[in-house]
């Protein structure tokens, strides 16, 4: 069994959590994912920036828990959900990490999703 390598964020490697300020909303395929005013953005050196919604805020029933699995030394590993509703795009669209490493302790409770296959926006007031 291999070790998986765990990093702290640093100068070379920033990840920067705070609370977003606007109500975020999710939907796919015409579905409402989820609407929240308390989403994190999560901004790690080299990627855009994420969203992360409390998972209490996600409509209930559109997810579907995966076999996909996948590991951040940053973050730790992902758990992955599949929206039904929006057919293969929603395949694998939304990740969480269930124990995430100290470092990103905030997110522990909240889902992210993929850009490209659902529609997020925010809507600030």
């Amino acid at each position: 069994m291999s070790v998986k390598p765990v990093r702290q964020p640093g100068p070379d490697h920033p990840i920067t959590i705070e609370a977003n300020p606007a109500t975020v909303s999710v939907t796919a395929a015409g579905t409402r994912i989820a609407e929240t005013r308390r989403a994190l953005t999560l901004r790690e050196a080299g990627h855009a920036p994420v969203h992360y919604v409390p998972l209490e805020d996600v409509a209930e029933g559109v997810l579907e828990r995966s076999a996909h699995t996948s590991y951040c030394p940053y973050k730790g590993d992902a758990t992955y959900y599949s929206i039904p509703a929006a057919g293969e795009a929603g395949e694998n669209a939304v990740w969480e990490y269930r124990r995430p490493y100290p470092a990103v302790a905030e997110i522990e409770g909240h889902v992210a999703f993929y850009r490209d296959r659902v529609q997020v926006s925010e809507r600030r007031g």
